[in-house]
């Protein structure tokens, strides 16, 4: 039998932690506004109709499409409906778990979500049999260096406090590896890129209210122990002397349902002018 992947996060709490910050999030929305602005512009530049498209974590956000994004009926889904507002197509249900027939959409968009699969490539895989041939995906989540120096600064602050360390910030992939599972769950013109978003907070505990409001705290399901007052201070003053400033990776993986009309990779051995020949062509 092949070998599952570890369950690294518990999504029951991701869950509630999604339908608890549901009310306010549009008062911590910053970075998901600053995504769909993006993905809107990849829309906007594609020349294809979509007719029917699943938007994963999107909920109210969907407000900010434009007629030229050509997309038409949507189907809405999250872990948790409260953050899906009043849709009327709203499914719940996580992403590595889909309940859809197989090339259901022509366009599926997950915002800010799968960071927190327990089977990324399987849910790339099942996002991929979900698209009808020559569908596309746009996926962001957060990238490798996402919350580094908040990381950086929990351990100094935990080593100082209680003598160890706890895991208290969720492990991120790197966007080399993401633009991998892209191929390896079988999408054809795969992309993966980056935008690096640095918010400097005068305040650092801010940032604590920031990712409780976006439903982002750590849900690992090997969980530390409750931060105590006294390491919550020392967090926020390790933060602090460190520079208080906070960097998110937004990975966007965009891919292509396989389809015959897509440009090929040429086989081997079947180019008609030789390496040697174009670069004297060119001297």
């Amino acid at each position: 039998m092949p070998q599952q992947p570890p369950h690294l996060f518990d999504h029951r709490l991701y869950t509630k932690r999604r339908e608890r910050s549901a009310k306010q999030f549009s008062d911590y929305d910053f970075l998901h506004r600053r995504a769909m602005t993006d993905i809107v512009d990849r829309l906007e530049s594609v020349n294809r109709e979509f007719p029917k498209a699943l938007f994963y974590g999107v909920g109210d956000l969907a407000f900010m499409l434009t007629p030229a994004c050509e997309v038409g009926e949507v189907v809405h889904g999250d872990l948790a409906l409260s953050r899906l507002g009043g849709e009327r197509q709203r499914v719940a249900y996580a992403e590595d778990a889909a309940p859809f027939a197989p090339q259901s959409f022509h366009l599926i968009i997950s915002l800010l979500t799968l960071h927190n699969s327990n089977d990324l490539i399987g849910a790339l895989a099942q996002i991929r049999t979900q698209l009808k041939p020559d569908g596309l995906i746009i996926a962001v989540l957060f990238g490798e260096e996402t919350l580094s120096a908040l990381k950086a600064a929990l351990y100094r602050a935990e080593t100082a406090v209680s003598g160890g360390v706890s895991a208290r910030v969720a492990p991120f992939a790197a966007v080399r590896d993401l633009g991998a599972c892209l191929q390896r769950a079988g999408f054809a013109l795969p992309v993966a890129d980056m935008d690096s978003v640095k918010v400097q907070y005068e305040n650092p505990a801010r940032l604590f209210s920031d990712l409780r409001g976006m439903g982002e705290t750590s849900v690992l399901k090997q969980r530390a122990k409750p931060m105590t007052r006294t390491l919550f201070a020392q967090s926020i003053s390790e933060f602090a002397d460190g520079g208080g400033e906070a960097r998110f990776d937004l990975i966007y993986l965009t891919g292509w349902a396989p389809h015959e009309s897509q440009q090929q990779p040429l086989k081997p051995g079947s180019a008609k002018t030789s390496l040697e020949e174009a670069i004297k062509k060119t001297d």
